[in-house]
């Protein structure tokens, strides 16, 4: 980005018309995101029209804005009531909702604020200085380098399955077993429907995601009886921890970032498991990796990080390639083209006072998105002051809602309901629930990449290693799965000699 087109990016965001709808736009995202079933996509469909009558600068700042702090907005209910707003911050409710629940709700949100404003701003450095780089590295991403890829990321369900690895590995599969119900891709058939038309277009994560982390942990609360269920002392409002703490992160920071922003430039890969990806791979790297799911502020900072850095990575392919990297950006591409700008190569050459001020508006985004989210939190986080019988009513009623917006599907909310008793069942039997939302997501690309390829192969399997980058990520997922083994005859092999 040269110095000319960054002073003339300054001077389209002076305007104080594009700061103004900025701001509110992060407000209505964060809003719009902290409301279970909505999400980003949501989101920005719901305010695409508004930008019909706007400039092209102030429509981009407006969807920049209302993209960057909903995905942020999620993370609001996670911590507080156990419910992930968006499928993005399904990892954020591992630690954050026992943060709040142990009386450390303002430093819980503390937390997932600044980390998911330094994802932000990290992705948003790298899309200034590699965006066309890694466009070139995301077009070389073919079915069987993006099929090596996920079953690399699988290895994660044995990361957040520590001390159970037969139980997450069997929840895993169930998540899997769940992503293939409703219509083959493919073919077009018909798959574990049972002959009902509802079940056609397979379930969403939503609900499934609502059900087992937010109804299972209500219906544990009744079982227990809510007045012998002891309240924690609430710290409501909002508190950044010292420095020094931060410091201690920095390579968890560092590391789910960098994740978030690669698996963001890879079309259809997403922030859901660029989230759950960076927690396993925190939580295998780090010293107190037996506290996480107990309120480790590591698990937040992990997922927070890396999913918000996903936003910045997804316009890597969106700008340079005119490929959406996600549903989100996918909106986001219809709108440029409607305010007459064609994505691609030629953008940076063309435009680059438009490219400067969509670097220049992301920063922004992300600036605003940490004050406007410091002030909301100290209202949002009032919530745990409520009578706790009053708290997990609303719990069930926003759940359901949620569930049933999402599609508009009566089945939806019944999936929702049978997850939850599901998720119940499966605690009492210590099955850890992870890796059932890990299965369900990677599922589906799962097969339709190992499939893709087994017919640009020709059914043979054994040209996948033909593939460089293939190879790459089988011997890593080689290493991952052996290590426990390896680590274990290491020791002997040293008390032998």
């Amino acid at each position: 980005m040269g110095i000319d087109a960054f002073i003339a990016a300054l001077g389209l965001l002076a305007d104080p018309w594009a700061i103004l709808i900025m701001l509110l736009a992060t407000v209505v995202g964060m809003i719009v995101g902290a409301l279970p079933g909505l999400g980003t996509v949501t989101a920005l469909a719901m305010i695409l029209p508004f930008t019909f009558v706007l400039t092209g600068p102030q429509a981009i700042g407006l969807l920049l804005a209302i993209y960057v702090s909903s995905v942020y907005g999620g993370s609001i209910p996670a911590i507080l009531i156990n419910v992930p707003g968006t499928p993005q911050s399904a990892a954020t409710t591992f630690d954050g909702y026992p943060m709040a629940k142990a009386g450390k709700a303002a430093e819980a949100l503390g937390w997932v604020t600044v980390a998911s404003t330094i994802g932000g701003i990290f992705s948003m450095i790298v899309l200034v200085f590699a965006a066309p780089q890694l466009a070139a590295l995301a077009v070389q991403f073919g079915s069987i380098e993006t099929f090596a890829l996920i079953v690399f990321s699988l290895t994660t369900i044995a990361w957040v399955s520590a001390g159970n690895p037969i139980k997450g590995l069997l929840a895993g599969v169930i998540g899997v077993i769940l992503s293939t119900v409703g219509v083959d891709e493919l073919s077009g058939a018909d798959r574990f429907t049972f002959g009902n038309f509802a079940l056609s277009a397979g379930f969403h994560v939503v609900p499934i995601l609502i059900g087992l982390f937010a109804l299972s942990e209500v219906f544990v609360t009744a079982g227990q009886g809510i007045s012998t269920t002891a309240k924690p002392i609430i710290s409501t409002g909002f508190k950044i921890a010292r420095f020094r703490d931060w410091w201690a992160m920095k390579r968890t920071i560092l590391r789910s970032s960098v994740l978030g922003t690669f698996l963001g430039v890879l079309p259809g890969v997403g922030a859901t498991a660029a989230s759950l990806i960076g927690y396993a791979q925190a939580k295998s790297a780090s010293p107190n990796s037996e506290n996480f799911g107990k309120g480790e502020p590591e698990g937040i900072v992990a997922s927070e990080s890396a999913n918000n850095a996903v936003t910045g990575g997804a316009l890597v392919p969106t700008l340079a390639l005119g490929i959406p990297g996600d549903a989100a950006t996918a909106v986001m591409l219809g709108a440029l083209v409607i305010h007459g700008i064609t994505p691609g190569f030629q953008l940076f050459n063309r435009n680059p006072d438009l490219v400067s001020f969509i670097f220049v508006a992301l920063l922004v985004a992300n600036i605003m998105m940490l004050i406007v989210g410091a002030m909301m939190a100290q209202v949002f986080s009032r919530v745990l002051k409520l009578p706790h019988a009053l708290v997990m009513g609303g719990v069930v009623a926003l759940s359901l809602a949620g569930s049933y917006v999402i599609r508009f599907s009566v089945l939806d909310v019944w999936v929702a309901v049978m997850a939850g008793i599901s998720g119940l069942l499966l605690r009492y039997a210590n099955v850890p629930l992870a890796p059932i939302v890990i299965g369900f997501i990677l599922g589906t690309p799962l097969e339709t990449n190992l499939r893709q390829g087994l017919i640009v192969t020709q059914m043979q399997p054994l040209k996948f290693l033909e593939s460089p980058i293939a190879v790459g990520f089988f011997t890593l997922t080689l290493i991952v799965v052996l290590w426990p083994l390896l680590k274990r005859y290491l020791p002997k092999r040293r008390t032998i000699d």
